[in-house]
């Protein structure tokens, strides 16, 4: 009975210039990496530290708190998020801003795989039109204006609708749910229709499922652009402050400090619970600001997985 001979590894010699090489493609990328986390740490060390250092600008590596003779000493505290529950409204836009994002970001993937997979279907009646006039909305908008004039005569203004339905047409993600959708082999709709399966039932038995990846992909732009919106809030809830969103609400914060701090380099006089307001918004833009932000970034890591295989197999064909 004879042994297999387990075959040597091979082993490539590597040069000098290759570990150079190495080096500086790994320097390069951490330095990338420090520039695009920096601004967030920065954020993040301003909102647990003293207040009175941050307003003074001496906070700009390390969270820092006062001792007892005054000066800035390394420590952390959390004051500022505890006071968030007491800035006027905004629990209400906290709320808004998580309900627009649930509900929007699903009524979009919803329609995006639906439509995606119906112009895969060659029995599509027009598909090639409907197909066509999908992606010229891509490249054609009618303007600020007239978005608004529609909006208004659809009644959504001051109007929670406003946030979702304009938003679940979403032309460049149904392309790329139907270039995923177009990689799944026929052979398996084939046999479900044999079986008697229904298009409905196809779609959500065999395409939603398989298409998990590129639904994860789409779900993560429809998130992050429903939690980042801002404009439509501004524009469109001028009589319904509870409807504000988080990102508005911030923009609100931001007007007001910026306002009193133009009147105090202007030699204007202002009073002092005006000056602490002031101070106080700069803490609270930061502390909302970073609360902002949170939400994303846990949710990131667990779809990034999802992310790269959608966005890559759903962009291979056109």
């Amino acid at each position: 009975m004879s042994k297999k001979t387990k075959e040597p590894a091979m082993h490539i010699k590597r040069t000098a210039g290759d570990w150079v090489f190495d080096t500086a493609i790994v320097i390069l990328f951490v330095l990338f990496t420090i520039i695009c986390v920096f601004p967030f740490y920065y954020l993040l060390i301003n909102t647990i530290s003293d207040n009175d250092l941050v307003t003074s600008g001496k906070i700009n590596f390390f969270p820092m708190l006062k001792d007892a003779a005054g000066n800035g000493v390394f420590g952390v505290q959390i004051n500022n998020y505890i006071a968030l529950q007491n800035v006027q409204d905004l629990g209400s836009s906290v709320i808004v801003t998580v309900a627009r994002t649930v509900i929007g970001t699903a009524l979009m993937v919803i329609t995006s795989a639906w439509a995606g997979y119906l112009v895969t279907k060659q029995k599509m009646w027009k598909r090639s039109f409907w197909y066509r006039f999908l992606v010229i909305t891509m490249y054609f908008n009618a303007g600020l204006v007239p978005w608004y004039m529609n909006m208004l005569m659809m009644g959504l203004t001051d109007n929670f609708l406003a946030y979702v339905i304009p938003g679940m047409v979403a032309p460049y993600n149904i392309i790329l749910v139907k270039t995923y959708i177009e990689s799944i082999p026929v052979s398996l709709e084939e046999s479900a229709v044999i079986d008697g399966a229904s298009t409905l039932t196809v779609w959500r038995k065999i395409i939603v499922p398989l298409s998990i990846p590129i639904l994860a992909t789409i779900s993560i732009f429809g998130a992050v652009g429903n939690w980042n919106s801002f404009q439509d809030s501004l524009l469109l809830m001028n009589n319904r402050p509870d409807l504000y969103t988080l990102q508005h609400r911030l923009y609100i914060y931001l007007n007001s400090s910026s306002n009193l701090g133009a009147m105090m380099s202007q030699g204007g006089t202002i009073s002092e619970q005006a000056a602490a307001s002031m101070l106080n918004q700069r803490v609270i833009q930061y502390t909302v600001s970073m609360v902002s932000i949170i939400p994303i970034l846990l949710v990131y890591p667990f779809m990034q997985r999802y992310f790269v295989k959608g966005i890559m197999l759903g962009a291979v064909k056109g």
